[in-house]
């Protein structure tokens, strides 16, 4: 596979066009076509469709696509770090579900960085695509989420794409709300009790080797009529302080979080699932001074809030 060619491929898809894509190029746009062509007969499988109005990914180019980012991001990163007089940077990343502790871990690992130069990354996204940005997007570390007894699929799944795995915690979720909601009011709360109100969700559930119909339906039952579904922490924080009908599933939430909104924490003895939180990398990846600071800071931040 040409390596040149790779890179002809990525920016036909970024332009939507062979004809865009030789003009950034500086290229011919028989070489740029024949290239593609060549390409495609390489892996076998057809990148693009090709149509009057430009050009399209097909599902197997999107795929390739996403790879072949990967692959250049990387050979740019061994380029500038072997350049003379490169700048060393320190770089960490990883991919987390949305929790208040990590994020708390996060705050006080971001401390520890030295004066040199660094690129951090955390992204806050769903088990699915944590995996996903371990093995395709150049992200180190990951923690994924899932109920106990989804324990089995997650570990051949991780097992069977060479990942290792640890345990950061156990917990169940709490039930966070404004102070001011009606339901603060109770020390307990039954499921019933939330039946009139909103609940905040992710529409994102996800486990493997499973429908993603009966993961919803575990994860979200439909005991609750009225749901807004957001995937941004601090958009969730503004509607449970403004909104006192509504309420969110949480691991637990430290205390400066709570006052910062208004919020309140409370119980719910009729939710007994568990819940695991377990860090990912690729086998073989040696855990940088920066990863260990990292971890460090979230076994702190775990002692300290669950």
């Amino acid at each position: 596979m040409n390596l040149l060619h790779v890179k002809y491929a990525v920016e036909v898809a970024k332009a939507g066009s062979l004809n865009k894509a030789a003009e950034n190029l500086f290229v011919a746009l028989p070489n740029v076509s024949r290239s593609i062509k060549e390409l495609e007969a390489d892996i076998g499988i057809s990148i693009f469709d090709r149509s009057a109005k430009g050009v399209t990914l097909t599902p197997e180019g999107e795929e390739f696509i996403s790879y072949a980012k990967g692959i250049l991001y990387q050979i740019d990163q061994i380029e500038n770090m072997y350049k003379n007089g490169a700048v060393k940077k320190q770089k960490f990343s990883i991919s987390v579900p949305r929790a208040c502790y990590i994020s708390d871990a996060f705050a006080e690992f971001s401390k520890t960085l030295t004066k040199e130069a660094a690129e951090i990354f955390y992204k806050e996204t769903n088990s699915k695509r944590t995996i996903d940005n371990i093995l395709n997007h150049d992200y180190k570390l990951g923690i994924i989420r899932y109920a106990e007894n989804y324990d089995k699929y997650f570990k051949a799944m991780l097992e069977e794409k060479g990942l290792c795995y640890e345990m950061v915690t156990e917990f169940s979720y709490k039930l966070i709300m404004s102070a001011n909601s009606p339901l603060a009011k109770k020390e307990t709360i039954t499921f019933d009790d939330l039946k009139e109100f909103i609940e905040i969700a992710h529409a994102d559930p996800y486990v493997p080797s499973l429908s993603l119909a009966k993961v919803v339906k575990e994860e979200l039952p439909d005991n609750i009529d009225r749901r807004i579904f957001i995937f941004e922490r601090a958009s969730q924080f503004d509607l449970l302080e403004r909104n006192t009908e509504t309420f969110m599933w949480v691991s637990p939430a430290p205390q400066g979080v709570l006052k910062n909104y208004n919020l309140v924490q409370r119980t719910c003895d009729e939710n007994k699932k568990v819940y695991k939180d377990v860090l990912i990398y690729k086998k073989g990846y040696k855990l940088t001074e920066l990863d260990k600071q990292f971890i460090t800071a979230l076994c702190e931040s775990k002692r300290k809030h669950l």
